[in-house]
């Protein structure tokens, strides 16, 4: 049996603002559908992802907008990223990683998998946490 994570309800507050900020980022805007003032589903895929992420109105979900924190997303080049997600105005810390003595900044000195980070939120507090990772 497979269990595939394709997709998860993201809590947001302002479906348009959402929706312009995950475009910004890069993501591709799957679904906006409009069903009324009580439903809107609107879905947004990352780049080379396989999961999605979907909000709206009447979505469910049982968490208040800006309670997500650490929703990761892989990358094989942390400073890349930051850079192009920089460049796309995009508020995303700089890359740090994590040593014997705590956290310490820029890229992990060996470069290994799962070993280099960066962050950034969303307009709610949604927080994202970019990884290097395997491709």
């Amino acid at each position: 049996m497979k269990y595939r994570l394709e997709v998860f309800v993201l809590p947001v507050s302002d479906v348009d603002r959402a929706k312009e900020f995950y475009a910004r980022c890069g993501f591709h805007c799957d679904v906006d559908h409009d069903g009324g003032e009580h439903f809107r589903v609107v879905q947004f895929t990352p780049p080379g992802s396989a999961c999605s992420i979907t909000f709206g109105i009447g979505m469910p979900s049982r968490a208040e907008p800006g309670q997500y924190s650490g929703i990761h997303l892989v990358v094989n080049d942390v400073e890349a990223a930051v850079a192009e997600l920089r460049e796309r105005g995009i508020d995303v810390s700089d890359p740090y990683h994590f040593g014997e003595t705590g956290q310490g900044p820029g890229v992990h000195p060996e470069r290994i998998d799962f070993g280099s980070y960066a962050s950034f939120d969303d307009p709610d507090g949604n927080s994202w946490l970019l990884v290097t990772g395997r491709e």
